[in-house]
């Protein structure tokens, strides 16, 4: 079993962590967080993004961890970035707990997470399907109030 955790800050309220879990390299890892600070009742995109260097805040993680140069997409698709987590709910207090399994987020291998850095976004991630060019890249998620290096943890 390898374990990652990121805590997450930045230049506004949004913080918390995220946690990652993978048994071996074939199985799936398993993704928990909790996060306030969030607007209240809302959308908010979170991916894994290229760099886990924060020189210049979440702007230096750079784009989205994409290793397969796919298009943006759903963590659902077949056709997303590795790095494509799509969005967390928000309660009314702005806070979001919650855990999802993904298929291609690695703890192990080459495609490994580790050292990189997630990302949460001001905007809601329209999964690829916003029909403009960005939307293939970014999902149109907005600015990245808050972001952290996944370190891996014990």
């Amino acid at each position: 079993m390898v374990k990652a955790v990121a805590t997450v800050r930045g230049d506004s309220k949004v913080s918390g962590t995220v946690t990652f879990e993978q048994a071996d390299e074939n199985s799936s890892t398993t993704i928990s967080w909790k996060l306030t600070g969030n607007d209240a009742n809302a959308q908010r995109g979170i991916h894994v993004h290229q760099f886990g260097d924060n020189t210049n805040g979440c702007t230096s993680a750079g784009p989205h961890f994409n290793p397969r140069g796919k298009n943006h997409g759903a963590p659902t698709d077949e056709e997303r970035h590795v790095g494509d987590l799509g969005n967390f709910s928000t309660d009314a207090q702005g806070n979001s707990t919650g855990t999802t399994t993904d298929k291609l987020i690695k703890l192990i291998g080459p495609d490994s997470v580790i050292g990189r850095t997630i990302v949460v976004h001001s905007g809601t991630d329209d999964l690829g399907k916003g029909g403009h060019p960005e939307s293939l890249k970014t999902g149109n998620a907005g600015l990245r109030p808050a972001c952290g290096v996944i370190g891996i943890s014990a």
